[in-house]
């Protein structure tokens, strides 16, 4: 009988303390989460009160106070979905990916561009657009500047794109959105950024181009040996056609 009760004294004492650590793991979550939205709120906030407040007097402060209200539309709506910190955060990094438009609306116009703003999707690490450079890839003019223009009105803050840095700048066309939308890049883009970004300073080298399937797309020898047709020694090497480049990952 000694020995049922101390089993189901030791039964309970579990039960308890199963109890008592899942409802303290969960008010931590619950807590993790309160925080989380107030800081995504704070953010939202602030970037609605921008995109209400601000006009664009020129066409690239009015394609950045498009994209920031874009992203403050995003951000609205991921806030009322959020259900956990993790969710949260993501809401934060929309509202702040649109405070740095609003922000370069804001340089575009001559306006203070306000107090910095946290970093957001790896963006320091990606780099920027250092100097005014015009391509024509496929047939097509393609600019970028570190400055606003009406032949660079498009603006990007910096930072990752299907998992590929975009240096900040300003842009001809928005070149990067099919990849945000399919979440890969195309061969096209490659070729684009290789042209428009290659050897810039200030730009890694895994946001200029490179070899879309990450590796080695022909270093071998596609000449070869043309054999001995008539003992006429060695075709020739064709060369080594390496287009390997650095994809900086």
């Amino acid at each position: 009988m000694t020995a049922l009760i101390v089993i189901a004294i030791a039964a309970a004492v579990i039960v308890v303390a199963v109890w008592w650590s899942r409802r303290t793991e969960a008010a931590h979550r619950a807590k993790q989460l309160e925080d989380a939205k107030a800081d995504a709120r704070r953010w939202v906030e602030r970037l609605g009160g921008q995109v209400l407040n601000l006009v664009g007097t020129n066409e690239a402060a009015k394609q950045a106070l498009a994209d920031a209200a874009e992203r403050h539309t995003a951000a609205v709506s991921q806030l009322e979905q959020a259900d956990t910190a993790e969710k949260a955060k993501l809401t934060t990094d929309s509202a702040l990916e649109g405070l740095y438009y609003a922000r370069a609306a804001r340089l575009a116009m001559d306006m203070d561009p306000g107090p910095d703003l946290p970093d957001v999707n790896g963006r320091s690490r990606a780099g920027k657009v250092t100097e005014h450079r015009e391509v024509e890839v496929e047939g097509e003019r393609q600019v970028a500047s570190p400055e606003p223009s009406e032949a660079t009105p498009h603006y990007y803050p910096g930072g990752q794109v299907a998992g590929r840095p975009v240096p900040e700048g300003w842009y001809s066309q928005p070149w990067w959105k099919p990849a945000l939308v399919a979440g890969a890049w195309g061969v096209g883009t490659f070729m684009l950024t290789s042209a428009l970004l290659g050897g810039m300073t200030g730009v890694p080298a895994a946001a200029a181009g490179g070899d879309p399937a990450g590796g080695d797309a022909g270093g071998g020898d596609p000449g070869g040996d043309g054999g001995d047709p008539g003992d006429g020694g060695d075709a020739g090497d064709g060369g080594d056609f390496d287009f390997d480049f650095d994809l900086g990952f």
